[in-house]
């Protein structure tokens, strides 16, 4: 038997396959079939001691019932080790009750991935007020992982050197500064305001040293689409020379791409994370290497 395999949720692209080739592993799809009740049956493949599940948890609400499935049939079938590999994590976003009655969606869905996994591994988690990743998920190893050595990997060839990286508010500092360095380039934020889910004002403090200046626009999730917008108008009307787009996760519907070049964004790529018409930099390479020990853990053990 295998001592550690790959399996993968549907939808599935090309970086379960890329990571199982890098660490010389089997990979087997994971088979969902919807009931026409809205129930799922979920099968996995043949089971090993370390099962690694690659599933990013965009539009998660069947996906989390999947994976509670899958886990289910994997324990059941002998597997002692899950290690969720979720490039994207889904409901991250509510981290405290800000009304009476509201759920706190990051600590239900934190315990509950904790409860099924011994180990998650995700790529730029939207934790906002939460200091680590660790306090999302009590008593099991976690790790938040910085898509920005694979995004400088995959640009830093083709940029002007007189480019600014940009991030939209003072949340992106820390993975502009990151890429910025990387890069050897210029960095700045915009000041948002947010006045709703969909509606944000954007300024930025000294917008002269943009002027004339090519823009790497960087943001770890695209929804709406309404902050990379306003972030984009007032680039432009700061006379930036121009405006490429890169994120991390992008979860916007393809119709918004006339927005976003409208608003003066000439290109817009994402990573892997999230399986997207945008795709342009996989996380393959950054998620296979989180996962080395893994492969070394399980081939240096007694087997039982």
């Amino acid at each position: 038997m295998s001592q550690v395999v790959l399996q993968e949720l549907p939808p599935v692209g090309s970086d379960g396959a890329a990571i199982a080739a890098r660490l010389g592993i089997a990979r087997h799809d994971i088979i969902v079939h919807p009931f026409p009740d809205g129930e799922l049956r979920v099968t996995v493949g043949p089971a090993a001691p370390v099962t690694i599940i690659h599933a990013s948890l965009d539009r998660p609400n069947d996906k989390l019932v999947a994976l509670l499935l899958a886990c289910e049939a994997l324990r059941r079938g002998g597997c002692r080790r899950i290690v969720l590999v979720a490039p994207y994590l889904c409901y991250m976003r509510q981290d405290a009750a800000f009304h009476a009655g509201e759920a706190i969606s990051q600590r239900a869905v934190g315990r509950l991935l904790a409860e099924l996994c011994d180990r998650v591994i995700t790529v730029d988690a939207h934790l906002h007020r939460t200091p680590t990743i660790g306090e999302v998920f009590p008593g099991i190893a976690a790790q938040n992982l910085s898509a920005m050595p694979a995004i400088a990997d995959a640009l830093g060839a083709r940029l002007d050197r007189a480019s600014v990286v940009v991030g939209p508010d003072a949340e992106s500092l820390p993975w502009v500064r990151d890429l910025a360095g990387r890069l050897g380039l210029d960095h700045a934020v915009a000041h948002k305001l947010r006045h709703g889910d969909r509606a944000v004002t954007v300024e930025f403090p000294d917008p002269a040293r943009l002027q004339g200046r090519p823009i790497l626009l960087v943001d770890d999730i695209v929804s709406s689409g309404g902050t990379l917008i306003a972030c984009a108008e007032a680039l432009k009307a700061a006379n930036v020379a121009a405006i490429d787009a890169v994120v991390t996760h992008a979860l916007f519907p393809d119709g918004l791409r006339d927005a976003f070049t409208a608003a003066g964004i000439r290109s817009i790529r994402s990573t892997t994370g999230v399986i997207h018409s945008t795709n342009a930099i996989s996380l393959a390479g950054l998620l296979a290497e989180a996962l080395r020990g893994e492969i070394d853990a399980a081939t240096s053990e007694p087997k039982p």
